[in-house]
């Protein structure tokens, strides 16, 4: 019989005041015991928590461990006896094969590598808009609004057909449910609310189809509540991931100037510049999964129905994975990042995220040379630990005008 496994009795755990860029200590700690630890849910239910790079990526790949909600447990909350209904129709994320695919598979070929390669001069138009704009109105401003916010929100729009009058709208209402700090009361209402405006767009999108990616799956056997659960994950992951990434990301180029001076000095940099960053700062932190049946993981039997923490934080600072980890370096050759994740979940919307980024970063530090925190870095306000995605609440910077 081998070592008892390491076993981690908080979640969600808290970062260290100073670090806000690196995963918890008690993450950090468990890795260092090795990848797979002991974690007990509520209710006495023992789970694992899975925090080194191969095993974390093998999980992903592995078909005996599931996504469907009905059989998730909170890592945090009891549900009790409680039953947990199925993901809606078209919400793909917490689901298994074959449902998983009825959904997925009509959207690939809308999301190619090629397909958003055709939309950088739209990025770069967008993203130039908004800097003028920071730069029409002067220093200071806060970064999440003024730019890294509306640049991937105005994409994922004019991608699905939102009308321009309802972006401002639909922003706040995905931001509430996205947050981490709604009262469950009013994320209800939010998530109530988009949902009825999607169910809405989907009607609209079917009688009057116009140039966007809705329109095109309504040409297609999905019904509208499959429509309009698919517009949801795709609105809800293409906008706060990437806002957060370019906001966070911004954040830790002002903390690493020398990493922030070869980027400006070196704008072929870009491209391994922001996977470095997504390695470095993963936002879409963890996720869950359960066993179907008995699976042996490193070394332990992870039985039927336990529930698993899968940490893509330290995934991504594995330093059996990569070297020097903990590092921000983006010169790093070491790639194989798992900020998208792997296997069949992996992020449809990874190429337009990376288009993105790849514009908008460079061109707003060079677009601003001398950007810098207007407030201590100790005063940026973080998303809680609770929340699906990390990031930046708000960005104070200021230049010289």
């Amino acid at each position: 019989m081998g070592e008892p496994p390491h076993v981690v009795t908080t979640m969600p755990t808290t970062r260290r005041p100073g670090c806000p860029f690196d995963p918890p200590a008690e993450l950090v700690d468990a890795r260092r015991h090795g990848p797979i630890s002991r974690y007990p849910f509520p209710g006495g239910v023992p789970g694992w928590l899975i925090t080194g790079y191969d095993l974390v990526r093998s999980v992903l790949a592995d078909p005996r461990f599931s996504s469907r909600r009905e059989l998730m447990r909170h890592p945090t909350i009891d549900y009790g006896d409680i039953e947990i209904p199925p993901a809606p129709p078209g919400e793909f994320l917490l689901m298994d094969e074959p449902r998983h695919g009825r959904y997925r598979k009509p959207l690939m070929g809308k999301f190619t590598v090629r397909r958003m390669r055709l939309l950088t001069e739209r990025v770069e138009q967008i993203t130039a808009e908004h800097l003028d704009a920071m730069e029409q109105a002067g220093p200071p401003t806060d970064l999440v609004t003024a730019f890294a916010r509306p640049v991937p929100a105005i994409m994922i729009c004019e991608l699905l057909g939102v009308p321009y009058q309802d972006r401002g709208s639909f922003q706040e209402q995905v931001d509430s449910f996205m947050n981490g700090e709604t009262s469950d009361e009013d994320l209800i209402a939010a998530y109530t609310s988009t949902q009825d405006y999607l169910a809405e767009l989907v009607a609209a999108k079917r009688a009057n189809p116009t140039d966007d990616v809705l329109s095109d799956l309504t040409d297609s056997d999905l019904t509208d509540e499959e429509l309009r659960g698919i517009a949801l994950i795709l609105l809800a992951a293409g906008l706060d991931t990437t806002a957060n990434m370019l906001a966070l990301g911004t954040f830790a180029l002002l903390r690493h100037p020398e990493q922030l001076a070869a980027l400006r000095t070196n704008p072929t940099l870009a491209d391994r510049a922001v996977e470095e960053l997504l390695r470095y700062l993963t936002v879409a932190k963890t996720f869950l999964r359960t066993a179907l049946e008995d699976v042996e993981v490193g070394g332990h039997t992870v039985r039927a129905g336990s529930p698993v923490i899968l940490s893509y934080h330290t995934a991504n600072r594995d330093p059996d994975r990569f070297a020097d980890p903990h590092t921000l370096d983006l010169r790093r050759q070491d790639g194989g990042h798992l900020a998208f994740g792997h296997g069949i979940h992996q992020c449809l919307g990874q190429q337009l995220a990376r288009v993105e980024l790849r514009v908008a970063l460079p061109a707003l530090v060079t677009r601003f040379p001398t950007l810098r925190l207007a407030v201590p870095p100790e005063q940026v306000a973080l998303r809680p630990e609770t929340a699906d995605i990390y990031g930046v609440k708000s960005l104070p910077v200021t230049w010289d005008g």
